[in-house]
Order: C-alpha cells, then structure tokens, then sequence
C-alpha cells in the first residue's frame, strides 16, 4: 500500500496571521486547504516561528524580525491540520530567546508532533527523530546555515547550525545521517534551511550538499529559506526539493518573485519506502491563510517551476491544476 507525504515550506504563525486568528477559528488558517492536508499520510513543515507567549525579542545582535504565536491557538491549528513533523533547525526559533524555544519544544512534544533541528543544547539539537507513517518507519535530520548566533551549544538552546557550504564544516550533519541510517530508516529526509531570501537560483553549492547527502543515503532533501520556491531535481540517488518557498505567512509580498505562491509538495511513496511519485499541488496566501490556488495563478505556479527546474532534467506532466513527475 503506497503511502502519501505532504511537504511545505515556511509556517509563520506570528504577527498578522496571529492577530487574525483572534476573530476566527484556529484551523482558519488552512481554508480550502484543510481537507487536502488532513488527507495526507503525513504532513512536514517548516515551522518559522516559537510557540510561546514567554521571552523578550532577542536583542543580542540585530534582528529586524522576531515571530512568535500562541501556542493556545497555533498548537490546535497544526493538530487540526495532521502536521505530523515540523523542523525547527531556522532562523527564528531563538527570536524571543531560550524560554520561547523550549515553550516550542513543549508544546509539539505535548501534542505529539515530532520535531528536529532544535534542542536544549546542542546534542538534543542535532538528534534524528523518526515518524511512523502507516508501517513505514519515515527519519528525519535537520539543519541550518543561517543565523550563527543562534546555534545550540554543549550546555545552551539553540538551532542545529552549521556551514553547509563548508566540507570541513559538515561533520555535524554526516554525523546525525550516519546515526540515523544505523536505525534502518524506511524513508530518510535531510531537511535544510538554507541560503538567503528572495532568489530563485539554486547556487552550486546547495547542489553539491544535495547531491552529498543523497549519495551518503537521505532519500528526500527538503529545502526552504529563500521565500520563494526553486527547483525540483529527481536525481538517480533520490528527490531534492531545493526550496518550498513560503506556506503561511504574513510577508510583504514581491510583485515579481510572488514569495506568495508555491505547492503543497505530495511525495507517494511505496510500501517501503521508495518514493515513487512527486505531485506538486498549487498554493497561494491570502489574509494571511492559505488556499488551493487555479486558474492564472496555478498557471503562474506551473509555468515558474517548469522554468526553473528545466536546468536539471526535471520535465513534468500536469493533472488538473498540479504537476506531476515521477521519482
């Protein structure tokens, strides 16, 4: 029996999306969304902010932005949507210190939302964790190159950090793979949030650590950080998702690069584990919720990601208003 994985970008419950969420239902911020979500096997995403009513903005160095939602609302609405897993391994986890990072950690763990990337030091940072998923025992590893301030360290809270671009830097991550493939995984994914916002390119080196992971045996690399969504490459070793761009969010928006649109990526894969089917599902944020998107700017979606993935091989069908390739 084949089993379905959904995949997002960016989650950023805080600011405006919060704010909205006084005058609505908590799972409001899905719309028509929901019931695609809550169909899924399982459903991953990148959480962009702390869960936490606690902490001061963080102010040792500067940070023009600090996220945060309430949990009171924000954990009912991941329930409502089946968010199975989320990464926490960004650049903004820390943004109202150490006591909204462990409110976090709490509050997924209370709810049994499995999460990595995050810690209260740098080992529980760096740990996999793992997912059941049907019969399919699915691993997750996470990490970042943004925001060095932010790092766990030996005794402190922090994000799992490092410099990806860096080979010498690596050993972190090659660690937390290697550990994690001595499980026996059905499934691995490396979840990295990478890079700087707002640029479609996928840089050489990003394609280097992608293709280093899926030869050292991560099956899926699921990218985020630029905001906007970049190029699907189906490799011979496995899937790299460059970037998911944003999911939920209240971000000004670029008329040009459209940081307002993406997919829900839906990976099928087989009864062990091998994935076998990518289904990019088009996406838009409006008031600060997330729709199904069609017509012109599913078109607009389709268009941007043949375009951008045309580089490395990847040729796509389309079904109704999503695109389909093969793994």
């Amino acid at each position: 029996m084949p089993y379905t994985l959904g995949f997002t970008g960016d989650v950023m419950l805080g600011r405006s999306v919060s704010e909205r969420q006084r005058t609505r239902a908590a799972d409001a911020v899905w719309d028509g969304a929901l019931s695609r979500l809550r169909a899924l096997d399982a459903l991953c995403i990148n959480l962009e902010c702390a869960l936490s009513t606690r902490g001061r903005p963080w102010r040792r160095t500067h940070r023009p932005f600090h996220f945060r939602a309430d949990p009171e609302w924000a954990v009912p609405a991941l329930t409502a949507a089946g968010v199975d897993w989320a990464t926490l391994a960004n650049n903004h986890l820390l943004d109202f210190e150490e006591p909204a990072l462990c409110d976090t950690l709490g509050a997924l763990s209370a709810v049994d939302i499995a999460h990595s990337g995050a810690g209260r030091d740098e080992r529980a940072a760096w740990a996999p964790v793992t997912v059941p998923v049907g019969d399919l025992t699915v691993a997750f590893v996470s990490a970042t190159d943004n925001t060095p301030e932010y790092a766990a360290g030996p005794d402190s809270p922090g994000v799992a950090r490092t410099e990806l671009d860096d080979p010498t830097e690596r050993g972190k991550l090659a660690r937390a793979v290697d550990d994690t493939l001595a499980t026996d995984p059905d499934l691995l994914v490396a979840s990295l949030h990478w890079g700087p916002n707002m640029t479609t390119e996928v840089f050489d080196s990003h394609r280097e650590v992608g293709h280093w992971l899926l030869e050292r045996g991560v099956d899926v690399v699921h990218g985020h950080s630029a905001h906007v969504f970049k190029a699907v490459e189906v490799a011979e070793e496995g899937l790299l998702m460059y970037d998911c761009g944003d999911f939920l969010d209240d971000y000004a928006v670029d008329d040009v690069l459209r940081n307002d649109r993406s997919f829900l990526f839906e990976l099928t894969v087989s009864e062990d584990g091998t994935p076998q089917e990518l289904r990019l599902v088009p996406v838009e944020i409006r008031n600060c919720a997330v729709h199904l998107a069609d017509g012109e700017v599913a078109k607009w979606c389709r268009e941007a990601m043949r375009q951008r993935s045309r580089d490395f091989g990847t040729e796509f069908a389309r079904e109704g208003a999503s695109l389909v390739v093969g793994c």
